[in-house]
């Protein structure tokens, strides 16, 4: 066999490794050539990041982790969660032995043991270390880890939670601030063996703020970062639009986002930049929603706003529009904009389709009782989307529809300590938002995963809403759930030994 053929077959087994499931096969000797599609099946390796959860000491801290269960993906494979910087998930360093006091070091937080039943884990106080997750075979496709801290007390303090995130090389954050009262970092984690080198860009009303500072910033490898906006720049604004982006390796980014007086929680990076967005699941007793925008092209957009209501469309009062400079943010209040019903925000273009990105800041309570959360815009759910770390009580899931009438299928997992599994379908009419009556495991012990399915046609959006007593603040957190990415397309490959002959 000469070496030709050797790189060939070389070639086409590295295809495979790398897509999991590329298939070699012989020629049709029919001659029919027709094309096939791409075969979408279950991704077979997933990467996700936590970012640390809190600087304070009043911090506690859970994660939950939950593969659902796929047809076709592999009987083997393993899920763990573990400390990226060497240190142990109670945030103690291991000496020299490879132990610490309490915990061995990169114990795992949380190690699944079947697809189908999430698994939890805890953490206190403010040394708690950014988290690194790897999920391989039956435990890769459509794995997700919620991490969700609450802080009794001090800025930030509420109930802040976010999905654990995939690295990638781009992400952008409206919403973010560097303003008086607010103290805002951007959390960077290298799940890589090399360093990672990034950028960081600042945008107000006025366009790009001045700094050099958030060029080249270098993330050591299995490490997490939290870079604190205001040592970015010296001026000051309320409303920042956050350009992350990667000039060597790859990380996964999110902002903490903390005010002395409203509370905090994390804004996950906005859906990539689009014509049209949706921003769903605003809580029907929000007191105060400000939408945040960014056009990062040399065009400016013009959006007309629509409110995706329980029974169709509305226009905000006042609201209409909103007018968007290139290269600057723009923000406006809407208020009390859901006036106690279910509502998602509708951004499309008012002539030319501009590309933007955009978030929400939804405030609950009243004085100095009040907390926010953040909705940035998202993707749809796609084929399947999940999230974990439900609860009982204090779970709202929201579903928006805003093309066409759509049956989406919710299935709430077992409990991560019992329970069994409940499926319910629901009918979300054309342009309208429901908050619907979420399923709940049977003898529920722990908390639960659920998984939304379209059961037919149209794109769905959807947003779960998790509450938490205390004290009289509503403390509350908003997660999107767009596509798990659960499958990948994977091309049929055939031999051609002409090119042997070339």
């Amino acid at each position: 066999m000469n070496r030709t053929t050797l790189s060939l077959i070389a070639g086409a087994t590295a295809l495979a490794a790398v897509t999991g499931f590329a298939a070699l096969s012989t020629p049709d000797t029919s001659g029919d050539s027709t094309a096939k599609a791409a075969a979408q099946l279950p991704v077979e390796r997933t990467s996700l990041l936590c970012p640390e959860p809190s600087s304070s000491d009043l911090a506690e801290t859970s994660y939950t982790a939950f593969t659902p269960v796929t047809k076709g993906a592999g009987g083997s494979g393993k899920a763990e969660l573990a400390a990226a910087n060497g240190q142990s998930a109670d945030g103690s360093t291991a000496g020299k032995s490879g132990k610490s006091g309490k915990k061995n070091t990169g114990a795992p937080v949380v190690r699944p043991k079947e697809p189908g039943k999430p698994v939890t884990g805890t953490a206190e106080g403010a040394e708690t270390p950014g988290l690194i997750g790897t999920a391989t075979g039956r435990f890769a496709p459509g794995w997700t880890v919620q991490e969700t801290t609450q802080v009794a007390a001090g800025t930030g303090r509420g109930l802040l939670g976010t999905n654990c995130t995939a690295p990638d090389s781009e992400f952008w954050f409206p919403g973010a601030g560097t303003a008086d009262g607010r103290t805002d970092y951007v959390h960077l984690t290298n799940p890589d063996d090399s360093a990672a080198v990034v950028d960081i860009e600042l945008y107000g009303k006025d366009g790009a703020l001045k700094s050099t500072l958030g060029e080249g910033i270098t993330v050591q490898p299995h490490s997490s970062e939290p870079i604190l906006l205001s040592t970015l720049t010296d001026e000051t604004d309320t409303d920042v639009t956050v350009h992350v982006t990667v000039r060597s390796g790859r990380v996964a980014a999110a902002v903490q986002a903390l005010d002395d007086k409203l509370g905090g929680d994390w804004l996950a990076a906005s859906a990539d930049p689009a014509g049209s967005l949706v921003l769903p699941g605003i809580p029907k007793d929000a007191t105060d929603v400000r939408l945040v925008a960014f056009t990062p092209g040399d065009s400016d957009a013009d959006l007309k706003l629509r409110l995706a209501s329980p029974t169709g469309q509305i226009t905000p009062a006042g609201n209409e529009t909103l007018h968007v400079k290139a290269g600057m943010t723009a923000a406006v209040d809407l208020g009390d904009v859901t006036r106690g019903e279910a509502g998602s925000l509708l951004l499309t273009p008012s002539d030319t389709s501009v590309p933007v990105v955009a978030a929400l800041r939804v405030v609950r309570g009243k004085g100095d009782k009040r907390e926010t959360a953040f909705i940035p815009a998202t993707a749809p759910v796609g084929t399947r989307a999940t999230v974990a770390g439900n609860r009982s009580k204090g779970t709202t899931l929201a579903l928006t529809a805003p093309a066409r009438t759509t049956q989406v299928k919710v299935t709430a997992s077992a409990g991560s300590g019992g329970g069994t599994p409940v499926t319910k379908t629901y009918t979300i009419k054309a342009g309208t938002t429901q908050n619907v009556d979420a399923p709940v495991p049977s003898g529920l012990k722990g908390t639960y995963a659920l998984t939304v399915e379209p059961v037919s046609a149209g794109p769905v959006y959807a947003a779960r809403t998790l509450e938490a007593a205390g004290e009289g603040l509503p403390a509350f957190t908003i997660q999107t759930l767009p596509d798990d990415r659960g499958a990948v397309a994977v091309p049929e490959a055939e031999q051609d030994l002409s090119v042997l002959q070339k």
